[in-house]
């Protein structure tokens, strides 16, 4: 983990815990590297509940609860699977916080529409439901890596 995905997972981990909140993750462009970074932490259990990798679209909807007809209507990068996503993860946990993230991390997969480096990001805090879409530039493991900072730096943001 780099040293600002460390202070980001840490900086969290003091807000959650403060607040006796537990956070979820519901992952597909990531593939669980929102979780891996959290729970590289010492203690983590104390705030992080745990993750979902729904890679796929069938993973999505039997794990988080999405249903099938969003996902084909709008695809699985887009803003209200984002959202079901991230409800989805509080609904099928314990934890009070969520984030969810989909995109195209590239190479392939990208459209005009969509194009490599397209993220979407569903967050949920007590309630509170928002999204946001986010493109980053780079390969593969640099939108994943951009994508992993940007969630946390969010939820920062939003676990006051």
């Amino acid at each position: 983990m780099n040293e600002d995905t460390l202070r980001l997972c840490t900086e969290l981990a003091t807000r959650l815990v403060a607040t006796g909140r537990m956070l979820a993750t519901a992952e597909s462009c990531t593939g669980g590297l929102i979780a891996a970074a959290c729970t590289d932490l010492s203690g983590s259990s104390n705030w992080f509940e745990r993750g979902f990798v729904t890679y796929s679209n069938a993973a999505k909807s039997e794990l988080l609860g999405v249903d099938p007809a969003l996902i084909e209507q709008h695809g699985a990068v887009s803003e209200v699977v984002a959202r079901a996503m991230a409800f989805g993860a509080i609904r099928h946990s314990h934890a009070q916080v969520s984030v969810a993230v989909t995109g195209v991390a590239g190479p392939t997969g990208g459209s005009a529409e969509k194009p490599v480096g397209t993220v979407w990001f569903g967050f949920q805090v007590d309630g509170q439901l928002t999204s946001e879409t986010r493109r980053f530039d780079g390969d593969r493991t640099a939108v994943r890596d951009a994508t992993v900072r940007h969630a946390l730096t969010r939820l920062l943001a939003l676990v006051a």
